[in-house]
Protein backbone atom coordinates (compact mmCIF):
# COMPACT_ATOMS: atom_id res chain seq x y z
CA UNK A 1 0.00 0.00 0.00
CA UNK A 2 1.45 3.34 -1.15
CA UNK A 3 1.76 6.04 1.66
CA UNK A 4 -0.58 9.04 1.27
CA UNK A 5 0.69 12.30 0.22
CA UNK A 6 0.73 14.53 3.01
CA UNK A 7 0.44 18.32 3.08
CA UNK A 8 3.07 20.68 0.69
CA UNK A 9 4.28 23.52 2.39
CA UNK A 10 6.09 26.45 0.93
CA UNK A 11 8.18 28.42 3.38
CA UNK A 12 9.01 32.33 2.45
CA UNK A 13 11.54 34.01 4.27
CA UNK A 14 15.15 36.02 3.84
CA UNK A 15 16.82 32.28 3.48
CA UNK A 16 19.64 32.00 1.41
CA UNK A 17 21.17 35.19 2.07
CA UNK A 18 23.87 33.66 4.11
CA UNK A 19 22.83 35.66 7.37
CA UNK A 20 23.10 32.83 10.07
CA UNK A 21 20.02 34.55 12.13
CA UNK A 22 17.88 33.80 9.32
CA UNK A 23 19.10 30.29 8.21
CA UNK A 24 18.80 29.39 12.56
CA UNK A 25 15.11 30.21 12.02
CA UNK A 26 14.68 28.39 8.59
CA UNK A 27 16.39 25.17 10.41
CA UNK A 28 14.44 25.82 13.42
CA UNK A 29 10.97 25.69 11.47
CA UNK A 30 11.92 22.75 9.36
CA UNK A 31 12.96 20.67 12.50
CA UNK A 32 9.27 21.80 14.04
CA UNK A 33 7.59 20.39 10.68
CA UNK A 34 9.45 17.02 10.46
CA UNK A 35 9.01 16.30 14.04
CA UNK A 36 4.83 16.86 13.93
CA UNK A 37 4.17 16.33 10.21
CA UNK A 38 6.81 13.87 8.78
CA UNK A 39 4.36 13.52 6.14
CA UNK A 40 4.78 16.90 5.18
CA UNK A 41 6.84 18.28 2.13
CA UNK A 42 8.39 21.56 2.24
CA UNK A 43 9.49 23.91 -0.92
CA UNK A 44 11.71 27.00 0.15
CA UNK A 45 11.51 29.90 -1.51
CA UNK A 46 15.40 30.98 -1.75
CA UNK A 47 17.53 33.67 -2.08
CA UNK A 48 19.98 31.43 -3.34
CA UNK A 49 19.15 28.11 -4.44
CA UNK A 50 22.49 26.40 -4.30
CA UNK A 51 23.38 27.55 -0.99
CA UNK A 52 19.66 26.07 0.64
CA UNK A 53 20.09 22.86 -1.24
CA UNK A 54 23.50 22.80 0.39
CA UNK A 55 22.32 23.08 3.42
CA UNK A 56 19.02 22.21 4.29
CA UNK A 57 18.59 18.66 2.83
CA UNK A 58 15.95 17.05 1.99
CA UNK A 59 13.56 20.40 0.82
CA UNK A 60 12.85 21.19 -2.64
CA UNK A 61 14.33 24.78 -3.66
CA UNK A 62 12.94 27.25 -5.88
CA UNK A 63 14.45 30.95 -7.10
CA UNK A 64 11.86 33.15 -6.81
CA UNK A 65 13.65 36.72 -6.89
CA UNK A 66 12.93 38.05 -11.07
CA UNK A 67 10.59 35.49 -11.27
CA UNK A 68 7.79 36.76 -13.33
CA UNK A 69 3.99 36.45 -12.63
CA UNK A 70 3.40 32.85 -14.43
CA UNK A 71 5.86 30.88 -13.61
CA UNK A 72 5.78 31.86 -9.80
CA UNK A 73 1.86 30.97 -9.89
CA UNK A 74 2.87 27.84 -11.12
CA UNK A 75 5.10 26.82 -8.20
CA UNK A 76 2.59 28.70 -5.53
CA UNK A 77 -0.43 26.34 -6.72
CA UNK A 78 1.78 23.25 -6.01
CA UNK A 79 1.32 24.82 -2.04
CA UNK A 80 -1.39 23.70 0.60
CA UNK A 81 -0.37 26.50 3.05
CA UNK A 82 2.21 29.09 2.88
CA UNK A 83 4.49 30.36 5.51
CA UNK A 84 5.58 33.24 5.68
CA UNK A 85 8.59 34.38 7.97
CA UNK A 86 10.25 34.03 10.45
CA UNK A 87 12.66 37.46 10.90
CA UNK A 88 12.46 40.76 9.76
CA UNK A 89 11.48 40.92 6.08
CA UNK A 90 8.66 43.66 6.13
CA UNK A 91 10.33 46.86 5.98
CA UNK A 92 10.57 49.42 3.63
CA UNK A 93 10.63 48.24 0.22
CA UNK A 94 11.18 44.67 0.64
CA UNK A 95 8.26 44.48 1.87
CA UNK A 96 6.78 44.74 -0.92
CA UNK A 97 8.93 42.07 -2.87
CA UNK A 98 8.20 39.36 -0.47
CA UNK A 99 4.05 40.31 -0.62
CA UNK A 100 4.14 39.65 -4.00
CA UNK A 101 4.27 35.69 -3.62
CA UNK A 102 2.03 35.59 -1.26
CA UNK A 103 -0.28 37.80 -3.05
CA UNK A 104 0.04 34.74 -5.56
CA UNK A 105 -0.86 32.57 -2.97
CA UNK A 106 -3.77 33.96 -1.39
CA UNK A 107 -5.33 34.41 -5.52
CA UNK A 108 -5.29 30.69 -5.15
CA UNK A 109 -7.00 30.25 -2.27
CA UNK A 110 -3.76 29.03 -0.48
CA UNK A 111 -3.56 29.44 3.21
CA UNK A 112 -1.14 31.88 4.58
CA UNK A 113 0.61 31.77 8.05
CA UNK A 114 2.85 34.50 9.26
CA UNK A 115 5.34 32.84 11.69
CA UNK A 116 7.30 35.01 14.17
CA UNK A 117 7.50 37.94 11.65
CA UNK A 118 10.18 40.89 12.21
CA UNK A 119 8.27 44.49 11.19
CA UNK A 120 9.94 47.80 10.40
CA UNK A 121 11.30 50.17 9.89
CA UNK A 122 7.77 50.68 7.63
CA UNK A 123 6.56 53.89 6.52
CA UNK A 124 6.68 53.65 2.76
CA UNK A 125 2.82 54.14 1.40
CA UNK A 126 2.90 51.38 -1.08
CA UNK A 127 4.11 49.13 1.18
CA UNK A 128 2.30 50.02 3.98
CA UNK A 129 -0.94 49.51 1.99
CA UNK A 130 0.31 45.91 0.77
CA UNK A 131 1.26 45.18 4.44
CA UNK A 132 -2.42 46.07 5.76
CA UNK A 133 -4.44 44.42 2.47
CA UNK A 134 -2.17 41.10 2.49
CA UNK A 135 -1.68 40.58 6.49
CA UNK A 136 -5.22 41.09 6.96
CA UNK A 137 -6.26 38.27 4.32
CA UNK A 138 -3.99 35.52 6.06
CA UNK A 139 -4.73 32.68 8.56
CA UNK A 140 -2.80 34.09 11.72
CA UNK A 141 -0.45 37.14 12.33
CA UNK A 142 2.21 36.41 14.44
CA UNK A 143 5.15 38.47 15.10
CA UNK A 144 8.38 37.83 17.47
CA UNK A 145 8.42 40.80 19.39
CA UNK A 146 6.42 44.36 20.49
CA UNK A 147 7.88 47.01 18.04
CA UNK A 148 6.75 44.95 14.94
CA UNK A 149 3.47 44.18 16.51
CA UNK A 150 3.04 48.23 16.57
CA UNK A 151 4.33 48.68 13.46
CA UNK A 152 2.01 46.57 11.77
CA UNK A 153 -0.90 48.55 13.58
CA UNK A 154 0.85 51.62 12.85
CA UNK A 155 0.54 50.43 9.06
CA UNK A 156 -3.26 49.84 9.34
CA UNK A 157 -3.39 45.80 10.08
CA UNK A 158 -6.82 45.25 11.95
CA UNK A 159 -6.43 41.84 13.07
CA UNK A 160 -5.38 40.40 16.10
CA UNK A 161 -1.74 40.60 16.33
CA UNK A 162 -0.09 37.59 18.59
CA UNK A 163 3.63 38.52 19.71
CA UNK A 164 5.40 35.16 20.22
CA UNK A 165 8.82 34.76 20.56
CA UNK A 166 11.87 33.94 17.57
CA UNK A 167 11.98 30.49 15.97
CA UNK A 168 15.63 30.59 16.33
CA UNK A 169 15.41 29.99 20.72
CA UNK A 170 14.46 25.99 19.52
CA UNK A 171 17.43 25.46 17.85
CA UNK A 172 20.10 22.80 18.76
CA UNK A 173 23.85 22.73 19.00
CA UNK A 174 26.70 20.99 16.88
CA UNK A 175 29.70 20.62 18.42
CA UNK A 176 32.37 23.22 17.36
CA UNK A 177 35.23 21.74 19.12
CA UNK A 178 39.05 23.30 20.48
CA UNK A 179 40.02 21.65 17.03
CA UNK A 180 38.45 24.84 14.98
CA UNK A 181 39.22 27.43 17.18
CA UNK A 182 42.73 26.38 16.50
CA UNK A 183 42.35 26.64 12.68
CA UNK A 184 40.78 29.87 13.34
CA UNK A 185 43.59 31.11 15.34
CA UNK A 186 41.94 31.22 18.61
CA UNK A 187 44.58 30.55 21.58
CA UNK A 188 42.95 27.85 24.17
CA UNK A 189 43.00 28.26 27.80
CA UNK A 190 42.64 32.14 27.38
CA UNK A 191 39.36 33.76 28.77
CA UNK A 192 36.80 34.41 25.54
CA UNK A 193 34.69 37.15 25.09
CA UNK A 194 32.41 37.08 21.33
CA UNK A 195 31.64 40.00 19.73
CA UNK A 196 29.27 40.90 17.09
CA UNK A 197 28.54 43.64 14.92
CA UNK A 198 26.39 45.19 11.77
CA UNK A 199 26.88 46.97 8.61
CA UNK A 200 24.59 50.28 8.69
CA UNK A 201 21.77 49.61 6.55
CA UNK A 202 18.01 50.11 5.72
CA UNK A 203 16.87 47.80 8.93
CA UNK A 204 20.05 50.04 10.98
CA UNK A 205 19.37 52.94 9.75
CA UNK A 206 20.34 55.05 12.53
CA UNK A 207 23.78 53.38 12.65
CA UNK A 208 26.59 56.49 12.68
CA UNK A 209 28.83 54.57 9.68
CA UNK A 210 31.80 56.69 10.91
CA UNK A 211 31.82 56.49 14.26
CA UNK A 212 30.36 53.15 15.54
CA UNK A 213 33.53 51.49 14.63
CA UNK A 214 35.71 53.86 16.59
CA UNK A 215 33.29 53.28 19.66
CA UNK A 216 33.43 49.31 19.51
CA UNK A 217 37.39 49.72 19.25
CA UNK A 218 37.24 51.25 22.65
CA UNK A 219 35.13 48.30 24.01
CA UNK A 220 37.31 45.87 22.22
CA UNK A 221 40.62 47.32 23.84
CA UNK A 222 38.89 47.42 27.33
CA UNK A 223 37.86 43.98 27.36
CA UNK A 224 41.26 43.14 26.13
CA UNK A 225 42.60 45.14 29.06
CA UNK A 226 40.08 45.40 31.55
CA UNK A 227 39.10 41.59 31.81
CA UNK A 228 42.93 40.04 30.26
CA UNK A 229 40.46 38.75 27.43
CA UNK A 230 40.96 37.39 23.95
CA UNK A 231 38.07 39.13 22.20
CA UNK A 232 36.62 36.70 18.50
CA UNK A 233 34.68 38.58 16.29
CA UNK A 234 31.52 36.63 15.42
CA UNK A 235 30.26 37.56 11.94
CA UNK A 236 26.83 36.27 10.98
CA UNK A 237 26.77 37.79 7.63
CA UNK A 238 29.71 37.66 5.30
CA UNK A 239 30.14 41.44 5.07
CA UNK A 240 30.03 41.57 8.98
CA UNK A 241 33.56 40.39 8.30
CA UNK A 242 34.51 43.89 6.74
CA UNK A 243 33.10 46.00 9.58
CA UNK A 244 34.74 43.45 12.38
CA UNK A 245 38.09 44.63 10.30
CA UNK A 246 37.00 48.11 10.37
CA UNK A 247 36.82 47.70 14.25
CA UNK A 248 39.98 46.17 14.70
CA UNK A 249 41.98 49.12 12.64
CA UNK A 250 40.76 51.12 15.23
CA UNK A 251 42.22 49.08 18.18
CA UNK A 252 45.57 49.32 19.98
CA UNK A 253 45.14 45.82 21.51
CA UNK A 254 44.45 43.93 17.67
CA UNK A 255 47.00 41.19 18.51
CA UNK A 256 44.54 40.10 21.49
CA UNK A 257 41.81 39.81 18.33
CA UNK A 258 40.75 37.12 15.46
CA UNK A 259 37.53 37.45 13.06
CA UNK A 260 36.46 34.11 12.17
CA UNK A 261 36.43 33.33 8.26
CA UNK A 262 34.74 30.06 7.75
CA UNK A 263 31.45 29.17 7.25
CA UNK A 264 29.83 27.44 9.48
CA UNK A 265 26.31 26.26 10.02
CA UNK A 266 23.89 28.12 12.60
CA UNK A 267 23.88 24.90 15.00
CA UNK A 268 27.79 25.40 14.77
CA UNK A 269 28.04 28.89 16.05
CA UNK A 270 25.62 28.19 18.85
CA UNK A 271 28.13 25.27 19.69
CA UNK A 272 31.34 27.98 19.48
CA UNK A 273 29.44 29.98 21.83
CA UNK A 274 29.55 27.43 24.42
CA UNK A 275 33.09 28.34 24.89
CA UNK A 276 32.57 31.86 25.35
CA UNK A 277 32.85 33.94 28.96
CA UNK A 278 31.16 36.73 27.78
CA UNK A 279 29.04 37.69 24.12
CA UNK A 280 28.54 41.68 23.68
CA UNK A 281 26.92 41.83 20.44
CA UNK A 282 24.80 43.59 17.63
CA UNK A 283 23.11 41.14 15.97
CA UNK A 284 19.94 39.26 17.74
CA UNK A 285 20.86 36.12 16.53
CA UNK A 286 24.16 36.13 18.62
CA UNK A 287 22.56 37.32 21.80
CA UNK A 288 19.86 34.84 21.07
CA UNK A 289 22.35 32.27 20.93
CA UNK A 290 24.38 33.60 24.43
CA UNK A 291 20.91 33.20 26.00
CA UNK A 292 20.80 29.37 24.82
CA UNK A 293 24.41 28.75 26.36
CA UNK A 294 23.75 31.17 29.17
CA UNK A 295 26.86 33.23 28.88
CA UNK A 296 26.44 36.79 30.08
CA UNK A 297 25.28 39.01 27.23
CA UNK A 298 25.36 42.90 27.01
CA UNK A 299 23.50 43.61 23.75
CA UNK A 300 24.02 46.53 21.71
CA UNK A 301 20.82 47.96 20.64
CA UNK A 302 20.48 49.28 17.10
CA UNK A 303 16.89 48.33 16.14
CA UNK A 304 13.75 47.93 18.58
CA UNK A 305 13.69 43.89 18.19
CA UNK A 306 17.36 44.16 19.71
CA UNK A 307 15.82 46.38 23.00
CA UNK A 308 12.73 43.74 23.39
CA UNK A 309 14.69 41.18 23.22
CA UNK A 310 16.85 42.53 25.72
CA UNK A 311 14.00 43.73 28.00
CA UNK A 312 12.62 40.10 27.84
CA UNK A 313 16.05 38.35 29.28
CA UNK A 314 16.55 41.72 31.89
CA UNK A 315 19.40 42.21 30.41
CA UNK A 316 21.42 45.40 30.21
CA UNK A 317 21.15 47.35 27.10
CA UNK A 318 21.93 50.56 26.76
CA UNK A 319 19.03 52.92 23.74
CA UNK A 320 20.96 54.47 21.43
CA UNK A 321 24.53 53.29 22.49
CA UNK A 322 25.76 53.32 18.78
CA UNK A 323 25.50 56.94 19.51
CA UNK A 324 26.63 57.48 23.03
CA UNK A 325 30.37 58.12 24.09
CA UNK A 326 32.42 55.21 25.07
CA UNK A 327 32.34 55.66 29.02
CA UNK A 328 28.66 54.81 29.35
CA UNK A 329 29.10 51.82 27.52
CA UNK A 330 32.64 50.46 28.99
CA UNK A 331 31.38 51.20 32.74
CA UNK A 332 28.49 48.91 31.35
CA UNK A 333 30.88 46.00 29.91
CA UNK A 334 32.54 46.27 33.64
CA UNK A 335 29.28 45.98 36.06
CA UNK A 336 27.81 43.27 33.52
CA UNK A 337 31.49 41.37 33.90
CA UNK A 338 31.51 41.70 37.32
CA UNK A 339 27.88 40.65 37.97
CA UNK A 340 28.13 37.97 35.75
CA UNK A 341 26.63 35.30 38.13
CA UNK A 342 23.68 36.83 38.62
CA UNK A 343 23.15 37.62 34.75
CA UNK A 344 23.65 33.56 34.21
CA UNK A 345 21.32 33.07 36.77
CA UNK A 346 18.97 35.64 34.90
CA UNK A 347 19.22 34.31 31.72
CA UNK A 348 19.03 30.89 32.62
CA UNK A 349 15.99 31.40 34.37
CA UNK A 350 13.76 33.34 31.78
CA UNK A 351 15.17 32.14 28.54
CA UNK A 352 12.47 28.65 29.19
CA UNK A 353 9.80 30.95 28.91
CA UNK A 354 10.84 32.47 25.19
CA UNK A 355 11.80 28.93 24.10
CA UNK A 356 7.97 28.10 25.17
CA UNK A 357 6.51 30.81 23.37
CA UNK A 358 8.68 29.88 20.17
CA UNK A 359 7.39 26.33 20.85
CA UNK A 360 3.75 27.62 21.34
CA UNK A 361 4.06 29.17 17.97
CA UNK A 362 5.20 25.91 16.31
CA UNK A 363 2.23 23.95 17.97
CA UNK A 364 -0.33 26.66 16.74
CA UNK A 365 0.97 26.37 13.33
CA UNK A 366 0.65 22.61 13.28
CA UNK A 367 -2.70 22.76 14.74
CA UNK A 368 -3.29 24.60 11.59
CA UNK A 369 -1.89 22.24 9.30
CA UNK A 370 -4.05 19.36 10.50
CA UNK A 371 -6.96 21.71 9.90
CA UNK A 372 -6.04 22.59 6.51
CA UNK A 373 -5.03 18.94 5.82
CA UNK A 374 -6.04 16.45 8.04
CA UNK A 375 -3.47 13.32 9.28
CA UNK A 376 -4.24 10.71 6.93
CA UNK A 377 -4.03 7.02 9.19
CA UNK A 378 -2.40 4.28 7.10
CA UNK A 379 -4.61 0.74 8.35
CA UNK A 380 -1.35 -1.99 8.22
CA UNK A 381 -2.78 -5.78 7.49
CA UNK A 382 -5.14 -7.32 10.32
CA UNK A 383 -3.57 -9.60 12.77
Amino acid sequence: MSKPRGPTIGLLGSYGGRNVGDEAILTSILSSIRKGRPDASTVVFSRSPEHTRIHHEGVDVVGWEGVSREPASQIVSRLDVMVLGGGGILYDTEARRYLRLVRLAQEQNVPVFTYALGAGPLTDRLDCMMVRETLTATTTITVRDEESRLVLEEAGVMSTITVTADPALLLEQEEFGHDLLRAEGVPEGERLVGMSVREPGRAAEHLDSQGYHELLAHVGDFLVRRLDAYVVFVPMERDDIRHSHAVLSHMSAADRCRVLHGNYRPRQILGLVRHLDLVVGMRLHFLIFAALQGVPLLPLPYAGKVFDFAQQLGAPALSGVVREAAGPLLAEVDRVWDERPAHTERINARTPALRARAAATAEHFLSQLDIISPRTTVWGPAA
